[in-house]
């Protein structure tokens, strides 16, 4: 990118929002100026005399101060067919299709996987039968970091955290019995995601189907790995090496497929602000626009297969006025900067799952509630997918009765509500539209800090952005102590209890039973694909997908290839954060 767009931008916004009243007269501002005037003299002023404000200051958890009240005057610079348009059209603050949920509803994701890949299976197949209208595959601890199941850093992890995965095997007993041609799957996993695309596409074949049918998500996301979640296997370069290699194959061999689902996420769950996970994640994503260009692909031939995957807190109107700002950075920043000639390319294209970090072990059933309010917020904030999270999840992972309560809990929202019959309901609102903007200009700011420090790679190589987030999490957790946050049950209305709810419990047998099932190949396709994958890793210019694919049809295992790449590329320690 060239230097100093993001200041220019930055400088853009702050002078369009001091700018003369737009969407409302002069004359009108005047007199709705003089009536807060008397407002604050009379009504106010006697009131809280008698009845004082619990606090001096109000600020949202991304520290934004909030006024007592919001009115047309703080709004007034907008111009709406530029600032927000109509659904479906640019900038798309409103929504990215035109009819959103009046045509069709988000995708319903459950967060699944657990134990052996028979256990995940049943559990699969459970939810599809109970409404659930795509597959989200959890995995566990060894699977993230590209180990196999007897690995000694397996030990005690194997399906703890999410369904474990060693072969092709594992990943055929998963999906057996769904027809892949029907329903799309999005899988969570980073440093390996090479890897378990090429499962997936194993799968598929064995199916009958090509990788052009299949449609789903891969995170792959690995930017965030080293900004928050750290699980990576390889330094940043090979990393980033291998997710072009994804894109230029994704998008020659599996165009319905998006190959990165870019994570804030993660950024959310490790104490960023709500402001930060906008900025950080968007930050990510105009990281990978540039490597595909660098990789010699069109913006346009690749981009409308980026996807996102965001975080939802409780602040209510701070997700939601997080979600639409999003929408309107991205739009802009690909158009205006990138080019971007492909109406699909400007769309930001949202699967979003509620905040593990707000759900609390103390009175779990608390938990439903929250999930509720985010789950609301996130419809009204314009997802394309949504995963709300069990009301169990702060114990263990879900039970098959909390992960149906959370399924039902969206398909309430979608089915009773009447939020669904008209597109971004809360637009107009002059705290939610001041908010926006808010949270796009202080999003720009640290477009332009992190330019600053030397572009994204140099701010996560010597931690700029972790300690960012950092800061933020101690200062979230201070406000805790001092109560000048609650958390309902956990500083505040507090109950003794024992063990409050039954939770899953994951068979012991699991590990077992992997391990009993991984099997060395030690014949020569396997060696032949490694050796060409080997060669493929040192070779900068070729592609590394198809030695994996290669590798993955014969059956070598997750840790046999990601070996492979440990021992050409080497490992990565981050930087000291505090």
């Amino acid at each position: 990118m060239a230097k100093g767009y993001w200041k220019k931008v930055l400088d853009d916004i702050k002078r369009q929002r001091k700018a003369k009243p737009s969407t409302f007269n002069a004359k009108y501002l005047a007199k709705l100026k003089r009536q807060e005037a008397e407002w604050q003299a009379k009504t106010l002023k006697q009131w809280t005399r008698d009845s004082p404000e619990r606090k001096q200051e109000f600020r949202n958890p991304s520290n934004i101060p909030i006024k007592r009240v919001y009115t047309p005057r703080d709004v007034a610079y907008q111009d709406e067919s530029r600032d927000a348009g109509l659904p479906g059209e640019y900038p798309y603050l409103r929504g990215v299709y035109p009819t959103l949920y009046r045509g069709r509803l988000w995708t319903m994701r459950m967060f699944s996987g657990f134990g052996t890949p028979e256990d995940t299976n049943k559990r699969l197949h459970y939810l599809l039968e109970h409404g659930e209208t795509g597959l989200s595959i959890a995995f566990d601890m060894p699977t993230l970091y590209g180990y196999d199941p007897d690995h000694p850093r397996a030990e005690g992890e194997v399906g703890r955290c999410g369904v474990s995965v060693g072969s092709l095997k594992d990943m055929e007993i998963i999906l057996e019995g769904i027809p892949l041609e029907k329903v799309s799957t999005s899988m969570t996993i980073n440093a390996p995601a090479s890897v378990l695309t090429a499962m997936y596409v194993g799968v598929a074949e064995r199916q009958g189907l090509k990788p052009n049918e299949l449609r789903g998500t891969v995170q792959a996301d690995i930017l965030k790995e080293y900004i928050a979640q750290k699980e990576w296997a390889f330094p940043p370069e090979a990393h980033l090496r291998i997710i072009r290699d994804m894109m230029v194959y994704c998008s020659k061999e599996m165009p319905q497929w998006n190959y990165i689902s870019i994570s804030g996420y993660h950024i959310r769950e490790a104490g960023s602000s709500a402001v930060q996970e906008l900025a950080f994640t968007l930050a990510d994503g105009f990281a990978y626009v540039d490597l595909g260009i660098e990789a010699g692909l069109k913006v346009d031939d690749f981009a409308p297969r980026l996807s996102f995957f965001w975080n939802c807190g409780m602040d209510f109107f701070e997700e939601i006025a997080k979600f639409r700002a999003a929408r309107r950075i991205w739009a802009r920043v690909m158009k205006e900067k990138y080019k971007a000639k492909d109406p699909r390319s400007l769309l930001l294209r949202t699967h979003a799952q509620n905040s593990g970090a707000s759900l609390t072990w103390q009175q779990p059933l608390n938990n439903i509630v929250r999930t509720t309010i985010e789950a609301l917020a996130t419809v009204l904030g314009g997802t394309q997918s949504l995963h709300t999270n069990s009301y169990d999840e702060a114990w263990a992972l879900p039970s098959e009765q909390a992960a149906t309560v959370a399924l039902r809990t969206q398909q309430i929202i979608a089915e009773e509500t009447g939020v669904t019959d008209t597109i971004d309901p809360l637009g107009g609102s002059y705290y939610l539209e001041w908010l926006t903007d808010e949270m796009e200009e202080k999003a720009f700011e640290y477009f332009d800090k992190i330019e600053r420090v030397g572009g994204l790679l140099n701010a996560i190589k010597t931690g700029f952005l972790q300690r960012e987030i950092a800061e933020t999490a101690y200062r979230y957790q201070q406000e805790l102590e001092r109560d000048e946050r609650v958390v309902v049950g956990v500083n505040k209305y507090q109950v003794d209890e024992k063990q409050p709810i039954d939770t899953l419990k994951i068979n012991e047998e699991a590990q077992r039973r992997q391990i009993e099932r991984i099997v060395r190949r030690e014949n020569a396709k396997v060696q032949e694909a490694l050796d060409e994958l080997r060669k493929t890793f040192e070779d900068e210019k070729a592609n590394s997908m198809y030695p994996i694919i290669k590798a993955v049809r014969a059956y070598a295992t997750l840790g046999e290839i990601m070996d492979v790449g440990r021992k050409v590329f080497g490992d990565y320690k981050e930087p000291p954060i505090l």
